[in-house]
């Protein structure tokens, strides 16, 4: 490669990115000024980005307790399917996959919940702080910046067990997710004894999961009562 194609491509590669980087940013901007437009509905109907976050943060925790059932229901599954003594290995592969799926499905709307969540209480976060700034009254303005460091670190503490229990998930999902397409693989008496190789492992671990869910539920009833 020559100097002159190197530095073409250099040059091409640095327009790229200021374009992508234009893109996002204009993208940030317009999904920005939609939440604002949406925020400003709201409140004509009396409805403020507190009472919008507390909603959201009851979605979480609905969509958290959720996933612990379908997550539960894949252990009891799991263990239905290692104690197979006979018959029809195909029903028993339909209902891991189901299993699998539900899991799946809810785990994907915590994410989704979750993802909503922060983005109304960042929202907020941000109004609360530049509502401060306007405040004439020292007092007042000390005392409502106490408060908001106050939420915004119950906050923190809720949103890091969130997200343990969340990242807990994929990775359990991915282990289920093997061992259905093991299945699906060899539908014999000798898959049976393949899976239950991994069996304690992965119980062991949607077991650790259903206690972080837990942990992280108690959490989001302390966080919102406290709203």
């Amino acid at each position: 490669m020559t100097m002159g194609t190197r530095a073409k491509n250099l040059k091409g590669r640095f327009l790229f990115a200021i374009i992508l980087g234009c893109i996002l940013s204009c993208q940030s901007a317009v999904e920005k000024a939609l939440r604002e437009t949406k925020y400003s509905a709201y409140e004509m109907v009396g409805v403020q980005k507190r009472d919008l976050f507390k909603k959201e943060a009851r979605h979480v925790k609905d969509d958290q307790q959720e996933a612990g059932e379908s997550f539960k229901d894949a252990l009891d599954t799991l263990k239905e399917v290692y104690g197979f003594e006979g018959g029809n290995l195909e029903k028993e592969y339909r209902k891991m996959n189901a299993a699998y799926e539900k899991a799946q499905k809810r785990a994907e709307e915590v994410h989704q919940s979750t993802a909503k969540m922060d983005t109304v209480a960042q929202d907020l976060f941000t109004e609360w702080k530049k509502e401060i700034s306007e405040m004439n009254s020292p007092e007042l303005r000390h005392k409502s910046s106490a408060t908001l460091a106050e939420t915004q670190k119950k906050y923190k503490d809720f949103f890091s067990s969130l997200k343990k229990s969340e990242a807990g998930m994929d990775p359990v999902l991915a282990r289920f997710r093997d061992q259905t397409l093991y299945l699906k693989h060899n539908l014999n008496a000798k898959a049976i004894a393949g899976l239950k190789g991994e069996s304690l492992r992965i119980q062991g671990d949607i077991e650790a999961l259903m206690k972080d869910l837990n942990e992280s539920i108690r959490q989001a009833d302390e966080f919102i009562q406290s709203m």
